[in-house]
C-alpha cells in the first residue's frame, strides 16, 4: 500500500479533497464578502443567513413546488439578491456615512432575525436535500473515490470565482464599481447611476453567498444554523487573504481548506483551529493581509 508520511494514500487523497471542498464553499462565501467589502466598505455579517437562504430557497422549491437543482441554482441567488438589494436600499443606504461598526451591528441583527424566524418554522435540525440524479455515484481514479457530486461542486465554484474576479478586474462594468465606490461624485457627473451601481453590488454579493448555499444543499443538512457555523471561519480566511481582495479570498478560500484537510489528517485535534492560527500569524506578520494593500 502507498503511503505519504506515514498515511495511506487513500486516506491522504480523500482528506485532500474534502478540504477542497470545504475550501471551494469558503472561497465562494469569501469572494462575497471581499466585493461587498472591498467595493461598498460594508462589513456583512449577514453573509451567513444569505448562504443559509440559498439553501432553503433551494429546499423549500423542491419540497412545495418541485423545483428542481438545476433551476434552483438559477433562482434562489436571484431571490436572495433581491432580499440583499432591499436591504441596501432601505436599510443600509440609510446608515452609510456612520462608521462601519453600525453596518456590521445592523447585519448582525438581520442575521439572527433570519434565523430565529426560519427556527420557528423549521426547528433547528437539518433536513436533507435530494443529489441530482445525474450527479449521483461516483469514479474511480485509481488512488482514490471521487464522488461526482463532490467534484461538480469544486468545478462550479472555481468557474463562478474566476468569472467574478475577471468581471471585476477586467471589464469596463468592473471599472465603473470600483470607480463608482471611490469616486462616487465624479461618476455622477458621467451620468452613472451610483446608489443603482451599489444596491447592484450588494445584491450580487449575497446572491454569491445563495448560490454557494444551493451548492451546499445536497452535501450538508440545510438548517437555520448552517450559516453561523460557517461564518467566523469565512471571515477568518477574509482576513488572512486581505480584507477587500478578490484574487485573495478565492486563492486563500482554496489555501485554508487545503490547510485544514491535511490537518485532519495528520493532527485531527487542530483541524478546527488552525485557520486561526494562520490568521492570527498574518495579522502579526502582515496586518493588511496576505493579498491586501498596506494602508
Amino acid at each position: 500500500m502507498t503511503m505519504i508520511f506515514g498515511v495511506p494514500l487513500m486516506v491522504f487523497m480523500g482528506q485532500l479533497m474534502l478540504g477542497l471542498i470545504n475550501g471551494a464553499f469558503y472561497a465562494l462565501l469569501s469572494l462575497g464578502l471581499a466585493v461587498i467589502f472591498g467595493l461598498l466598505k460594508i462589513v456583512n455579517f449577514a453573509h451567513g443567513a444569505m448562504y443559509m437562504l440559498g439553501a432553503f430557497a433551494a429546499l423549500i422549491g423542491f419540497q412545495y413546488l418541485g423545483l428542481n437543482y438545476w433551476l434552483a441554482l438559477l433562482i434562489a441567488p436571484l431571490l436572495v439578491a433581491c432580499l440583499g438589494m432591499l436591504v441596501e436600499r432601505f436599510l443600509l443606504r440609510r446608515i452609510a456615512h456612520l462608521d462601519h461598526l453600525y453596518g456590521l451591528l445592523l447585519t448582525f441583527g438581520l442575521a439572527l432575525i433570519f434565523e430565529g424566524t426560519l427556527i420557528n418554522f423549521f426547528g433547528v435540525s437539518g433536513t436533507s436535500y435530494p443529489t441530482p440524479t445525474v450527479l449521483q455515484g461516483g469514479h474511480n481514479l485509481g488512488f482514490m473515490f471521487l464522488p461526482t457530486y463532490r467534484g461538480w461542486v469544486l468545478v462550479a465554484a472555481l468557474i463562478v470565482c474566476l468569472l467574478t474576479w475577471f468581471v471585476i478586474e477586467r471589464t469596463r462594468l468592473g471599472a465603473y464599481l470600483r470607480a463608482g465606490t471611490e469616486n462616487p461624485a465624479l461618476m455622477q457627473a458621467f451620468g452613472v447611476n451610483v446608489p443603482q451601481l451599489i444596491t447592484l453590488t450588494y445584491g450580487f454579493g449575497v446572491a454569491l453567498a445563495a448560490f454557494a448555499g444551493v451548492l451546499a444543499a445536497p452535501l450538508y443538512p440545510v438548517s437555520p444554523t448552517m450559516g453561523a457555523n460557517l461564518l467566523i471561519v469565512v471571515f477568518a480566511v477574509v482576513v488572512i487573504g486581505g480584507m477587500g481582495s478578490i484574487l485573495g479570498a478565492v486563492i486563500t478560500g482554496l489555501s485554508m481548506g487545503l490547510i485544514e484537510g491535511l490537518t485532519k489528517v495528520y493532527y485531527p485535534e487542530a483541524a478546527n483551529t488552525v485557520i486561526f492560527l494562520v490568521m492570527i500569524l498574518v495579522l502579526l506578520l502582515r496586518p493588511a493581509g496576505l493579498f491586501g494593500k498596506e494602508a
